[in-house]
């Protein structure tokens, strides 16, 4: 019992296991959910939510370590609790939701430091905080850029 709700809970309802990208399926799943439930514009919602399933991730991806090894590519959990990171308190619309995911996948493929020295951190820790770390990075790279945005008008005379 213990093994099938680790891998349900952490592939996120087998995700982890589809065939191609699991991690960027999940990703798309997380980003539209976190885009559909207005609730997550409120801050304590967000990051209760995302406090929920790193607690419950770092569980779950120890377990499915001990199965599959190291950093298992069903493992995704990770990507819910980093993508919904990225796009926290950023402005409301598919424009900050597509930067937000476009840039969680960059930085969680890319791993700048100190997001690869944390994938290196054992068991679940591994799993989990990266994909935070992640996280955090796409958030300030797409506020960084809609902060950016705001000098140029919105419409331009032709």
């Amino acid at each position: 019992m213990k093994t099938f709700f680790a891998k349900f809970v952490g592939s996120c309802a087998g995700l982890g296991f589809f065939p191609f990208a699991p991690g960027t399926v999940t990703s798309v799943v997380a980003a539209v959910f976190f885009a559909a439930v207005p609730a997550f514009q409120q801050l304590e919602i967000a990051v209760s939510a995302v406090g929920v399933v790193f607690v419950v991730g770092l569980w779950s991806a120890g377990v499915m370590e001990e199965i599959y090894g190291r950093d298992p590519s069903q493992v995704t959990i990770d990507e819910v609790a980093g993508q919904w990171i990225a796009l926290l308190l950023l402005p409301v619309g598919w424009l900050p939701v597509v930067m937000g995911f476009a840039a969680f996948r960059f930085f969680d493929i890319l791993k700048p430091e100190p997001v690869n020295f944390a994938q290196k951190l054992p068991g679940g820790w591994g799993v989990m905080v990266d994909d935070l770390l992640a996280g955090v990075y796409a958030n300030l790279s797409v506020r960084i850029v809609l902060w950016l945005l705001s000098f140029f008008p919105a419409t331009a005379p032709l």
